[in-house]
This record gives C-alpha cells, sequence and structure tokens, in this order.
C-alpha cells in the first residue's frame, strides 16, 4: 500500500482513573478502530492514542505484516511534505511532531506541569526511568462532554480570599507569606475579610507577585504529611456538616473537595481547589495549556493534541511518583481568570465562509486541530495542507475522497492523510471529525 489517506489502528490505554468498560468514550471508538480490541466491562480505559509516539504506536489498519504508522512514513517521506521534514528533525525517521488523544476521565487526574524543551532534555538527561523522552508538552484539550478541570492558578486576590477564609490552611502557609501577599496586592489582611475588596484581576502579576505565590505553593506542596492530613480531615468534616461556618467564598467548591477527598483520601491535591481555577468547558470548548503550566483533568471526554511527549511533572491527587521540588522550581506562576486558558476557535478556509469546520490553534509550531461538523447529505472540502493530518470520527458516518483515495468510515474510525492532500468530506448521518495536523 502506498496510498496518502488510509485508515489507522491505535491503541487504548487503561489507567485506573479512566471510565469503566463502554461507558469510556476511548473505548467505544477503540471498539472501532482498534483490530482486535474486546471491551472488558470491568476495566477502566482512559486514552486512545493515535500517532507514532513509541510507547503506542499506531499501526496500518488491515496492513498484513502490522506495519506502524511510523515505519511507513520512513519509508514513504513523500506523506510529511517537504517543509515539515525540514522544520522537524525527526520527522524523516517516521515520527510526527505531535500526539493525538481522546481521553475519558472518571476519576481526577494527578495535579501536574509538563516542561519546556530546556527542561525536558535536562530531566531525560538526568532520569530517563521517570522522564521517557527530552521532548516539551504543551497541549490542548476540547471537550467532548461537560468537562472539568484545574487550570493554572486563580487571581491573586481570590487565591488571598481563600488563605484568610479557610481555617484549615493557617498550618500549612505561614503568615509572614499571606501578610507579604496582601502587601504586594495593596488588599487588607485582616479576618474575617470583606469578600467585596479581593476582586479577580485580568493582569498577570509582577514578579515580586510571582515570587510570593511560588513560597506559598512550595510552602503547600512540602507541608508535613500529618498536617496536612489533618487540614484535609478537618476540611471535608466542616464541609459535610454543612453548617454555618462556611464562608460565600467556599461555596462553589465544596462539592468538588468532598469528591476529590473520596477518590484520594486526605490528599494534598484536594486544598488545590483553593489555589488554582475550576474551569467547566462545554462540548466544543477549548484550553490550551503551555509548558510549566499547573492543571489537573477532572471528569469528563475530550480530544487532546500535544506535541509528542509523555513528560509529566506530578505533585498531587496521584499514586504516582510525586516530584515536588521540579514542579515547584518549574512553574511560571501565571496567575489569572480560568477562561484565560480558553483558545476560541476560527473559521478554517481562505474565504471564511464554510462554517462546517472550525480551527484550534494555540501559539506553537507542532499542531493543530480542525473541528469538522456537517449536516447528513451534506460535504465540505479541505483545500491542501503541507503536512500530514490523523482524523477521529466522533459521530456519525460517511465518507473521505483525496486525491486519489476514497475511503467509508463510520464513529470511532481513524484515519490518516498526508502531505498535499485535498479531501472532501461527505456525511451519511450527522458528522462530527477532529483533524488534527501540522503545517511547517
Amino acid at each position: 500500500m502506498t496510498g496518502s489517506v488510509f485508515k489507522l489502528s491505535p491503541g487504548v490505554q487503561s489507567y485506573d482513573w479512566g471510565k469503566k468498560g463502554s461507558a469510556s468514550l476511548a473505548a467505544q471508538f477503540g471498539k472501532t478502530c482498534v483490530e482486535g480490541f474486546e471491551i472488558d466491562e470491568n476495566k477502566t480505559y482512559a486514552e486512545l492514542w493515535m500517532g507514532t509516539h513509541p510507547t503506542l504506536p499506531s499501526k496500518l489498519s488491515q496492513s498484513k505484516t502490522e506495519t506502524t504508522l511510523s515505519e511507513y512514513i520512513k519509508s514513504y517521506n513523500s506523506v510529511l511534505g517537504d517543509k515539515v521534514i525540514n522544520k522537524f528533525e525527526d520527522a524523516k525517521d517516521g515520527n510526527l511532531p505531535f500526539l493525538f488523544k481522546v481521553l475519558s476521565i472518571g476519576t481526577a487526574l494527578s495535579i501536574q506541569a509538563h516542561p519546556d524543551k530546556k527542561l525536558a532534555k535536562k530531566l531525560f538527561e538526568e532520569r530517563p526511568n521517570v522522564y521517557k523522552d527530552p521532548n516539551h508538552k504543551p497541549e490542548m484539550a476540547i471537550a467532548l462532554s461537560p468537562f472539568l478541570a484545574f487550570l493554572n492558578f486563580l487571581p491573586l486576590p481570590v487565591l488571598l480570599l481563600n488563605l484568610l477564609s479557610v481555617p484549615e490552611l493557617d498550618s500549612l502557609i505561614p503568615s509572614e507569606l499571606v501578610e507579604e501577599l496582601g502587601q504586594s496586592l495593596t488588599l487588607p489582611t485582616t479576618r474575617p475579610p470583606d469578600s467585596f475588596l479581593f476582586q479577580p484581576t485580568i493582569s498577570s502579576p509582577n514578579e515580586e507577585q510571582k515570587s510570593i505565590l511560588k513560597k506559598i505553593f512550595n510552602a503547600l506542596m512540602s507541608a508535613e504529611e500529618d498536617l496536612v492530613k489533618n487540614a484535609v480531615q478537618s476540611l471535608i468534616k466542616r464541609y459535610q456538616s454543612n453548617g454555618q461556618d462556611i464562608q460565600e467564598s467556599e461555596k462553589s467548591v465544596v462539592d468538588l473537595a468532598i469528591m476529590l477527598n473520596e477518590q484520594y483520601p486526605d490528599d494534598i491535591g484536594v486544598l488545590c481547589v483553593f489555589f488554582l481555577n475550576v474551569v467547566e468547558l462545554k462540548k466544543g470548548e477549548a484550553a490550551f495549556l503551555e509548558a510549566n503550566s499547573p492543571h489537573a483533568y477532572i471528569k469528563g471526554d475530550i480530544i487532546e493534541c500535544m506535541a509528542t511527549s509523555d513528560n509529566v511533572v506530578r505533585a498531587g491527587l496521584t499514586p504516582k511518583l510525586r516530584d515536588v521540588p521540579t514542579l515547584v522550581e518549574m512553574l511560571t506562576y501565571e496567575a489569572g481568570p480560568g477562561n484565560k486558558q480558553l483558545l476560541k476557535p476560527t473559521i478554517f478556509g481562505e474565504d471564511g465562509n464554510d462554517e462546517s469546520t472550525k480551527l484550534y490553534d494555540p501559539p506553537i509550531e507542532e499542531f493543530s486541530v480542525l473541528r469538522i461538523e456537517l449536516q447528513a447529505g451534506k460535504s465540505t472540502i479541505h483545500k491542501k495542507i503541507q503536512g500530514p493530518s490523523i482524523a477521529i470520527i466522533t459521530q456519525g458516518n460517511g465518507s473521505i475522497k483525496g486525491n486519489d483515495d476514497s475511503i467509508e468510515f463510520e464513529r470511532g474510525d481513524v484515519i490518516f492523510i498526508g502531505a498535499e492532500e485535498q479531501v472532501e468530506w461527505k456525511a451519511k448521518d450527522d458528522l462530527e471529525v477532529f483533524r488534527a495536523y501540522v503545517e511547517a
């Protein structure tokens, strides 16, 4: 086979935080596109991986030799396009610069961040058994269902209000740091605080404020285990009592704190509800997470695209290795409302008239993502893209026609599209497709 448009057989990852059995979208799609895959209703399925990452490389569908996509690309470099080959040094060896995923999140993922290129290279050289590759991992999440996540630090006035309102934090955060933050914001630190004074700010913190935030977050994450345990237990007891001592500023996170404690009892991550933005994305909404930005996915289903890497630095809500010193040191300590992380799509195409395709275009060079929505019987043509693409059908069925190839597909199918292919999408039923691509 030497075509430029063909189906892929990707892989499914089964992690504890995934959704069980057929409730997992990753498993539902996997049943269609992964050859030999059957759903075990007692197993949790978390991620569908689509790409060339060596941990779980995609294969050519119905390939008698089980050829991986990486092997195929290495043999037929033309599917990458000259510009992509020249831009990304390991592309000619069969490596796509992006990894495309579907995530089905049943329980919260760890409080984490991903290193930039310089730090990723250093971590890989020092601890290759923990940090598996030297690449950075900026990522974008697009909601397939209502999706909840921690995204970066709260606006500093709101964070200060929490420090003054939540008594369980007193044993973990030194009072002099609270005073220091108040002085830097020219806000009072008297208790009880007047919540009206602590309005969210849109502007980024200055360098002094970032330094104070770093010290506060370090104090939280480095707190003694017994102190954390006592603080979380006291908080949950207070929240479950539904007493009068729950401040107005706390009420929005009561249910989330209780849920996180049920999933990860007495974990430091439960207290992150007072430090990080809690953001809910509706279907089709997207968030971009740059390197060195703290976050955690809490629940829901998403399309995710990232630079090809599996590097994660964790510090809470996880039984896995926690690397608190690295996390504290690497973060940028940007802060602001959660909607600062959101990425607004634009209409794809030169004329801007075809509203069937939206473009999610983060400020990085490794990937962009298209969302195609077509009513039954409708079609749309995508202009040539200079680099390769991977598409997943998330709803409906139909067909795709390239320069020389035509393929029929159904919900859950995954399709590779080579560079310089003009393609026509046709919908038999109402259709939704997500297409990740790279252009140099």
